[in-house]
């Protein structure tokens, strides 16, 4: 674990160098001191492991240093540095699903009754200034109401409707903060919160009894201003269990319109799992009507529950927000939608968006689709990415397959990918016969380099072999 550290961090620093330059110039004297207790033997592997994917020299008490060739260096650094990036981008666009998560542990939180830490949450969404900023405020006020502390509540909903004077929210913040200046000067007490309480088990006691006798009932808790969005959130989920038909046009109402964002989220993820060419053909009338991205992005997730390939596959065509066809590319991939995501990448032309795409077949296991790419794409680069994807297919994809693909390929950086997918085939014999044919100097340094790793007969006599020459 000590080493695999140390060499993360070593990535994470000669990523942000320059790339060196083709032309000669002297080594940067960068060194790397590792003082770990080593076998003897395993040093120089270790060494020359590290000098050959990093720009720096390696000092351990018991090994000289080897040359490393400077070439092989701004290759491995180039590819580095590409990692690094691509790193750096998922954990941008992750960094973007943690606040909204942060909206989430905030009312899980009240959910728990742990209305500091839903404080501490929302005020991290608010600072963020999150598309969910509007409800963080809100719901932190109403915590702050639960733990006494009214006056302060009451200016967080003031400052709700300053700073968002349209909001959606604002109808229940009024009824909230006629609710907290009646309170006021009342002191906190189980007995002042039992009305809601009994409510909330009232509601939860409807899932195991009859859920279908309590439609009028819930619609009539829906619909009323007084009631808290909480209370409103659970009548919805009770609704979305029954399989009425008038239980689901009252959640296919909330999903086209609720009375605030938040209940209309949620009611779009009840729709998503009816499952009923119904439901999708409301999902995409409100895809096609609203503009909240946190709408949209749950109706995608909705078509997937429901794995409607059709809008989801319209969605990833046309979508025009990066993060929601991103989004619908993926979920392609998790349904394993490999013919939609053929057509798809048949008819873009963007590199990135074509790698992306590549992604979601992997994951949907289309290694045929991943395959024929590997061999027929013009772009080298879609070739190399095609690759790295076929090595983890370990079930779907044979050593052969990759061997072939070795011996039909031309681009070096293609090749080598190859090599690192034979090696974690653990395709030692088909790694020693390309080692045996390959006349780069590099590529067969490659495949060596690979085999020192394997621990295998084929690999070792390979190795002995050369050794004896």
């Amino acid at each position: 674990m000590k080493l695999l550290s140390a060499l993360l961090a070593a990535a994470s620093f000669v990523a942000a160098q320059p790339t060196p330059s083709p032309q000669p110039s002297p080594k940067p004297n960068l060194r790397l001191n590792l003082d770990f207790n080593f076998d003897f033997k395993f040093e120089p592997i270790i060494a020359l492991a590290i000098e050959r994917a990093f720009d720096f020299k390696v000092e351990f008490p018991l090994l000289a240093q080897a040359a490393v060739d400077k070439h092989d260096i701004a290759q491995r650094l180039s590819e580095t540095r590409r990692a690094v990036e691509e790193a750096r981008r998922n954990i941008e666009r992750d960094f973007k699903y943690d606040r909204r998560d942060g909206y989430q542990d905030g009312t899980r939180a009240l959910d728990r009754r742990e209305y500091d830490r839903a404080v501490t949450s929302f005020d991290r969404v608010i600072a963020a200034k999150s598309t969910r900023a509007e409800g963080a405020y809100y719901w932190k006020a109403y915590a702050l109401g639960k733990l006494g502390k009214r006056e302060e509540a009451i200016a967080v909903l003031a400052e709700l409707g300053k700073q968002h004077p349209q909001s959606r929210w604002l109808s229940d913040a009024n009824a909230l903060t006629a609710e907290l200046r009646q309170a006021t000067g009342q002191g906190v007490s189980p007995e002042s919160q039992s009305d809601e309480d009994l409510k909330l088990y009232a509601i939860n006691a409807l899932v195991n009894s009859d859920p279908d006798r309590a439609v009028p009932l819930l619609n009539k808790l829906l619909s009323e201003a007084k009631t808290s969005p909480k209370l409103k959130e659970r009548a919805l989920f009770v609704l979305a269990q029954s399989r009425s038909e008038q239980a689901r046009a009252i959640v296919s109402q909330y999903a086209r319109n609720g009375s605030n964002p938040d209940l209309q989220l949620h009611a779009v993820e009840y729709l998503g799992s009816f499952r009923s060419k119904d439901s999708q053909q409301v999902l995409a009338e409100i895809y096609g009507s609203v503009s909240d991205v946190s709408i949209k992005r749950a109706v995608l997730r909705g078509y997937m529950q429901s794995r409607d390939t059709e809008h989801l596959l319209a969605a990833a065509k046309s979508e025009s927000n990066p993060e929601l066809r991103r989004e619908a590319i993926d979920l392609l991939g998790a349904i394993q939608a490999s013919h939609e995501l053929g057509q798809l990448y048949a008819t873009e032309g963007t590199f990135e968006w074509k790698e992306r795409m590549l992604r979601a077949m992997s994951r949907g296991s289309n290694a045929a689709r991943v395959l024929e790419i590997a061999r027929t794409e013009k772009d080298s680069r879609l070739r190399q990415s095609a690759v790295r994807s076929l090595s983890g297919m370990r079930k779907e994809i044979t050593a052969d397959d990759l061997a072939a693909l070795y011996a039909a390929e031309s681009e070096a950086s293609v090749r080598s990918s190859i090599l690192d997918a034979l090696h974690n085939h653990g395709a030692a014999k088909q790694l020693v016969e390309a080692a045996r044919k390959e006349t780069d100097l590099e590529l067969k340094r490659r495949a060596v380099e690979r085999l020192s790793h394997m621990k295998s007969k084929e690999a070792t006599d390979y190795l002995v072999e050369l050794l004896n020459k």
